[in-house]
C-alpha cells in the first residue's frame, strides 16, 4: 500500500482481515458442520430419554374393526357370546363410537347366561360378567379407538387386565410400569393381543347371527 503523504510503500499488517493471525493453521468448522453435530447430539439425547416401542403387527386390529362395523350395522351397543375354549366361559362387549370395553370370565351357572343370550340381552351378560363369580378368571380389555390393541397409540393407551394381579397398559412406557425389559413388554402385548383376537372372533360370530 502507498502512503499518500510520503510516497513510501507500507505493507498491511493483516493479509486477510477476515481471519485473525491467531487462527492461522487451525481447522475452522463450517456452519453446516456445527449444525450436523448439534442435530446428532439432540437425537442421542432424545433416544436415551425415550421408552418408545416400535410398532408390531396386531392380530386383534382387523377383528376389532370388523366387530365395530357389524355392531354399527345392526344398531347394537353390546354383544355377548359363549366361548368354546371353556364350557362355562362367556365374553361380552360394550361398544361406543371410538371405544370397545370387553370382558371375558367363567360363570358358575352357565344356564343363566345362556338364557340371556337367547333373549339377546347382551348388556345384561356384560354386567354379570363384570361382577364375575370367579374373579381370578376375569379378563378386561379397554380398546381405545375400537381398532384393536397396539403397543403404543396416539389416541390413548389400550389396556389389559386379568384377575387382580395383572394390569398392562400399552403406552410404550415399560420402564414406568416396572417391566424388566422392552422384550418382556412386547411379550405381554402378544399375550394380550392373542387372547383379545380369540374373544373378538367369538363375538363376531355371534354378531353375524
Amino acid at each position: 500500500m502507498i502512503d499518500a503523504t510520503g510516497g513510501k510503500v507500507v505493507e498491511s499488517p493483516v493479509s486477510n482481515p477476515e481471519i485473525p493471525n491467531s487462527t492461522k493453521g487451525l481447522f475452522m468448522p463450517s456452519h453446516s458442520d456445527r449444525m450436523l453435530r448439534l442435530l446428532g447430539s439432540c437425537l442421542v439425547v432424545a433416544f436415551m430419554g425415550s421408552d418408545s416401542v416400535a410398532q408390531q403387527a396386531s392380530k386383534s386390529a382387523p377383528l376389532a374393526t370388523e366387530l365395530a362395523k357389524l355392531l354399527e350395522a345392526g344398531k347394537l351397543d353390546a354383544i355377548a357370546a359363549r366361548q368354546e375354549s371353556e364350557p362355562d366361559r362367556f365374553a361380552a362387549a360394550l361398544y361406543f363410537p371410538g371405544q370397545l370395553l370387553v370382558v371375558s370370565a367363567r360363570y358358575m351357572v352357565p344356564p343363566i347366561l345362556m338364557a340371556q343370550l337367547e333373549k339377546k340381552n347382551y348388556r345384561d351378560v356384560y354386567v354379570d360378567l363384570n361382577g364375575a363369580q370367579i374373579p381370578e378368571t376375569k379378563v378386561f380389555i379397554d380398546d381405545v379407538g375400537a381398532d384393536g390393541l397396539a403397543v403404543e397409540k396416539d389416541a390413548g393407551p389400550d389396556s389389559y387386565e386379568r384377575g387382580s394381579k395383572i394390569r398392562w397398559i400399552f403406552n410404550g412406557q415399560w420402564r414406568q410400569q416396572k417391566i424388566a425389559s422392552e422384550a418382556e413388554y412386547k411379550k405381554n402385548f402378544e399375550t394380550a393381543d392373542s387372547e383379545y383376537a380369540e374373544i373378538l372372533s367369538t363375538l363376531i360370530q355371534q354378531a353375524k347371527k
